[in-house]
């Protein structure tokens, strides 16, 4: 018996969810071929059989939230698949009832599953079903909320079911909080939905509204979706809250038409909506107050005149492109400036573990970039290294990844420190919060045209406002204003940092 163990998730990645397994328990297998599919809040990954033979048991169903080191699940090493795989097609002429029957009125108890590490407890959503009603297997039942993710629980088989925890109740990881009774009277009322299915598989998409979360159920009622429209994209076939949002858009065009008269404000909305956040997004928020509680943060402001860093990127910028490839921006001369300031000032570019300070020698950036999904800061390597054009390139490359949700662990751990540019989103002042364990944090922000006392005359420049956030236990004041100054002078005058001056 071989052991399908959760990899590491790597630097910061602390815990995942099951995203889809591509085999059942009784599958053959082979050595290597993907199991499961991982979801964690920065990328996807991917857990291969670590043996030839046959999937023998799943200790973690999709939705679950699994920490490295967990045991997925089994494979029985050098079995071959099991004799009830060809026999299904035969079981299959048989009445939809005769399988249910077979298992003689058995309970099968509905457990909480484990719901990730440092969860002790959730509660009770509400139940798509109630006592007595008949379930089919894999059918949704009911979400259980817990602090930091809705974890779905479905019918371990076809049945009827008994409710043993009712709504709102606060449960704990396998406790048994319904039962379904596969009798053979059960099944008989569902086999005749099944048997009507095929009639109505031209036009439905999805399974029935049975089958809604109870996210997704208030969008479907609040809107007058029809379920059986809308395609199902979540990972056991369900309707996810996404796709019932998607039919809104689609059908939005139709209502010009339809409408008599303009309708009054919001009137088509709830007056309050209460959404889930995303895995990412609640590693943002935790993230960030973990740096706010561990480190002793501080700002310090200062401006720098853009005047001679537009006016080389004026000049040089066709034939920079034409000769690179990319585009002259303004990010690689922020990059150059810190390189070398942070050479100077070398605590800027350390941390702090416990009661040592380690000092990096290397200088790997990160760069905060906007995503659908949330911010994420991947990280440019040995930018010491790299000429503009190739700080540009690299720059670019993150982004896009970033924006595809392509990026790789090793793209998202190791800087040393962080650059994130607000002006891009107009902002012209902030306080850029620490991006643990870094000891410091640049912030960028828009460029206004402003007067300013140039040689006693009251002269219009193009000024942008620095923000540098650092960790006071590391960097002292003295160091944190110089770091600044340097990088003001750095990018006031371009030919200090060719000079090395």
């Amino acid at each position: 018996m071989a052991d399908i163990l959760t990899p590491a998730l790597g630097e910061s990645v602390s815990e995942a969810s099951i995203a889809k397994w591509t085999k059942k328990v009784g599958d053959a297998v082979r050595k290597d071929e993907v199991l499961v599919e991982l979801e964690t809040d920065k990328v996807s990954l991917e857990v291969v059989a670590p043996a030839d033979g046959v999937l023998a048991a799943i200790n973690a169903a999709e939705g679950d939230t699994v920490v490295p080191g967990t045991v997925l699940g089994s494979v029985s090493e050098g079995a071959s698949a099991p004799t009830a795989a060809p026999a299904a097609p035969a079981a299959a002429a048989a009445p939809a009832a005769a399988a249910p029957a077979a298992s003689g009125g058995a309970s099968v108890e509905i457990a909480v599953p484990t719901m990730g590490e440092s969860v002790a407890e959730g509660s009770i959503g509400t139940w798509l079903k109630k006592s007595g009603d008949t379930v089919a297997k894999d059918e949704l039942l009911v979400e259980i909320e817990t602090d930091k993710v809705a974890v779905e629980v479905s019918a371990p088989a076809a049945g009827v079911l008994t409710i043993v925890a009712d709504n709102g109740a606060t449960v704990n990881p396998g406790q048994v909080i319904g039962l379904v009774s596969a009798s053979g009277a059960a099944a008989a009322p569902a086999a005749a939905p099944a048997a009507a299915a095929p009639a109505n598989t031209g036009s439905a998409q999805a399974p029935a509204s049975a089958h809604l979360s109870p996210a997704v159920q208030r969008v479907v009622s609040e809107n007058n979706l029809n379920p059986a429209s809308l395609s199902a994209s979540g990972p056991k076939g369900n309707i996810t809250k996404a796709d019932a949002i998607a039919a809104i858009g689609a059908a939005a065009p139709a209502a010009p038409k339809a409408a008599a008269a303009p309708a009054a404000p919001r009137a088509d909305q709830p007056r309050e909506e209460r959404v889930k956040m995303t895995r990412l997004r609640q590693t943002i928020a935790r993230r960030l107050k973990e740096s706010q509680n561990t480190a002793a943060q501080l700002t310090t402001f200062n401006e720098v005149d853009m005047t001679n860093v537009m006016a080389l990127r004026a000049q040089y910028k066709e034939v920079f492109e034409k000769r690179h490839g990319v585009k002259l921006g303004f990010m690689s001369f922020f990059t150059k400036a810190v390189v070398q300031a942070l050479r100077e000032l070398p605590a800027v570019n350390a941390e702090i573990d416990g009661t040592d300070i380690i000092y990096k020698n290397h200088y790997d950036i990160g760069v905060a970039v906007g995503t659908d999904k949330g911010l994420v800061v991947p990280v440019l390597r040995d930018a010491d290294t790299l000429s503009l054009a190739g700080i540009e390139k690299g720059i670019g490359a993150l982004g896009k990844a970033a924006r595809d949700g392509a990026l790789t662990m090793d793209q998202m751990q190791g800087g040393t420190f962080t650059i994130t540019n607000g002006g891009t989103y107009g902002s012209l002042m902030s306080t850029p919060i620490l991006n643990a364990p870094q000891s410091g944090i640049l912030g960028m922000h828009n460029i206004v045209q402003r007067p300013m006392a140039i040689n006693g005359e009251v002269k219009i420049r193009p000024m942008m406002y620095l923000a540098l956030s650092y960790d006071h236990r590391i960097v002292d004041g003295k160091e944190a204003v110089t770091f600044l100054v340097r990088i003001k002078e750095l990018l006031e005058d371009p030919a200090r940092a060719l000079l090395d001056l």
